[in-house]
């Protein structure tokens, strides 16, 4: 081979790498490898060459929080992250996972249970998947993804969730304490998980993930009853293994924050526990979390305690749909979470519970909690201390999709004024045959927002999708967290609450963030989805030196400039789903996405082997690949 035999040569980039100073240059890449860096390098040879005046080149981006478990079953091309410059997933997020694999056992469909509420999943999607699950062990799992036609790379962890179903069976790990037997067995199942590949073990503390199965609904998800000597005993196996450990906090209970990361301290014991945590959000409802959370983030990571401790950060407002009364922050509400403990599918029970006069009575008084008078919930909701992240201001809940046309694009509040407003006997408003219909036959009883509400769920139930923004409204305030060392850009949630939130391409949003303050801020944060974030998971990627896997990506600073990411949310049906999806488009940002080499995107366009060739690999820490 002479030295200019190339593949592909990409010329005249500016290149981010490892936050180093940007340099103009080519990239030259060979048998899937950056073979050579420098000024115009000869091409005579090169198979492709490209153009890349006035484009960034970089290292493919971390998506460091997903639920890609299951859509790389049926689509290992994740096509809806691949085309936004991400080259690699970190998946089994929150505890859940296919680690060992469907663990079915008698009534319980643990993919099913624990996926279709905590991740907004139609249970027909989980039951397809679950139905192939081939594997009985972590090794086997390894094995299985090793095979997969995958497009992005994928790490991947011990979820506790699934560890505790396989040490004390399912219906045990939600009624009961482990015995030391069963601790030592997830101990066991823990260091052998991390000696052969996984990159760490996930937990969960949230308390709005519940189970999906009868008679449980009513119960959260079996990491949930794990008290804090099983978590200490469990995060001591991944600190001796020098691995990481995702977790979410319980939320409700600071002293019990505390207690649950102060395990990332070398100080207590005796070195420090990666840790990364879900998530740093500018709560709408409640001002003080975000504080907390940096302030938390400052103290455990101080010279004094030597913690290793990563809050996750959103680069986007928290833009939530809801499907009726169906979104993640719902299952937080007692009486949005009864709603939500019924199938999809099953609308009469929906419509039985929404006409039950003690709940209808329950219902208001929450909905209507501290909107009126002076009292302590009213203080804490004008002061912005509320205990519920679900927003309850009509005037923030708008109207996506209806089968009331006329009210798509309304906010709840402007509704509800209409309804108002056509009872009024001078009423010059005009209403459409199928408004005034539907007005008079479901809607002439309503008095307030709570009435309104409560109609609303019973006219149209899961037909309705509404949006909000929970947390991040001040974009200058998601900046700042970004830029934050502290914190680390993720949170994405990709694969999950397919039709409540589209993130796919926040890594991109983050970069154009960054970007205004200039070409040092777009060089850190490029550094920030790309070598820092594969050194918290200790794999080997994140940079383009020569001899590096041409992980490598071509952003368009122009394009990126304009790029308004919450505006370009597409709502599509998907042939691997068989369901609709919400999902980010962001052409012409992102001219070229190589996978090893591979073209995975291209000038809007999918490489034709995306999916049906293998492109990314299984990654493990480099401690054991």
């Amino acid at each position: 081979m002479t030295d200019n035999t190339f593949d592909t040569v990409i010329q005249r980039a500016r290149v981010f790498n490892n936050g180093e100073n940007p340099v103009t240059e080519d990239i030259a890449i060979k048998d899937g490898l950056v073979v050579k860096r420098g000024q115009s390098l000869d091409t005579s040879n090169a198979k492709n060459v490209i153009d890349a005046t006035g484009l960034w080149a970089m290292p493919g981006m971390f998506d460091i929080h997903t639920h890609y478990d299951l859509e790389l079953e049926v689509a290992p091309g994740l096509p809806e992250s691949t085309r936004h410059g991400t080259t690699s997933v970190v998946i089994s997020n929150c505890s859940l996972g296919l680690a060992f694999g469907n663990q079915r056992e008698g009534a319980a469909d643990p993919i099913v249970d624990c996926y279709a509420r905590v991740e907004n999943i139609p249970k027909p999607v989980l039951r397809a998947c679950a139905d192939k699950v081939s594997w009985n062990t972590p090794q086997q799992y390894l094995d299985h993804l090793q095979q997969l036609n995958l497009g992005p790379n994928v790490i991947t962890m011990i979820p506790h969730s699934m560890l505790r179903i396989e040490s004390m069976g399912f219906e045990a790990s939600v009624t009961r304490d482990p015995t030391q037997a069963e601790i030592n067995d997830m101990q066991r199942l823990l260091r052998d998980g991390l000696k052969i590949g996984y990159a760490g073990f996930s937990t969960d503390s949230l308390p709005f993930h519940y189970l999906a199965n009868q008679p449980n609904c009513h119960k959260t998800i079996p990491t949930q009853f794990a008290k804090y000597n099983e978590i200490k005993q469990l995060t001591q196996i991944v600190r001796d293994a020098g691995m990481l450990w995702q977790a979410t906090p319980p939320k409700d209970s600071p002293p019990k924050v505390l207690q649950m990361f102060l395990l990332s301290c070398a100080r207590l014991h005796g070195k420090p526990l990666k840790t990364t945590v879900v998530a740093a959000l500018d709560v709408s409802t409640n001002r003080n979390l975000i504080k907390m959370v940096r302030l938390l983030s400052r103290m455990l990571n101080s010279r004094f305690l030597g913690g290793e401790f990563y809050m996750q950060a959103l680069g986007a407002r928290f833009k939530l749909w809801s499907d009726g009364a169906v979104t993640p922050i719902a299952e937080e509400i007692p009486e949005l979470r009864a709603l939500n403990e019924t199938d999809l599918d099953d609308r009469a029970t929906r419509l039985k519970i929404l006409q039950d006069p003690e709940y209808i009575q329950a219902f208001r008084a929450m909905w209507m909690k501290g909107k009126s008078g002076f009292n302590l919930a009213r203080l804490k909701r004008l002061l912005r201390l509320e205990d519920y992240g679900f927003d309850r201001d009509l005037s923030n809940m708008t109207i996506d999709l209806c089968p009331l046309k006329d009210w798509e694009g309304m906010t709840f509040q402007e509704a509800l004024d209409r309804v108002i407003e056509s009872r009024r006997e001078r009423s010059r408003l005009e209403l459409s045959n199928d408004e005034r219909k539907i007005v008079n036959r479901d809607f002439s009883l309503v008095t307030d927002e709570a009435d309104f509400v409560l109609q609303v769920l019973r006219t149209f139930d899961t037909q309705i999708s509404w949006y909000t923004i929970t947390a991040n409204r001040d974009i200058k305030k998601v900046r700042e967290l970004l830029m934050d060392p502290k914190l680390l850009p993720g949170f994405n949630d990709s694969g999950a609450h397919i039709t409540n939130m589209a993130f796919y391409d926040v890594n991109l949003r983050s970069l154009k963030l960054a970007s205004e303050g200039g070409e040092k801020d777009t060089n850190y944060m490029v550094k920030r989805l790309t070598k820092d974030a594969a050194d918290v998971f200790g794999v080997d990627r994140g940079s383009i030196y020569e001899g590096d896997v041409a992980d490598l990506i071509l952003v368009d600073p122009k394009q990126l400039a304009s790029y308004d990411g919450e505006a370009n949310v597409e709502r599509i049906f998907r042939e691997e789903y068989q369901h609709p999806q919400l999902v980010n488009r962001s052409d012409n940002v992102v001219p070229l996405v190589l996978i090893a080499g591979n073209i995975a995107w291209q000038e809007n366009s999918f490489g034709e082997d995306l999916g049906k060739q293998k492109f990314g690999d299984l990654l493990k820490p480099k401690s054991v690949a």
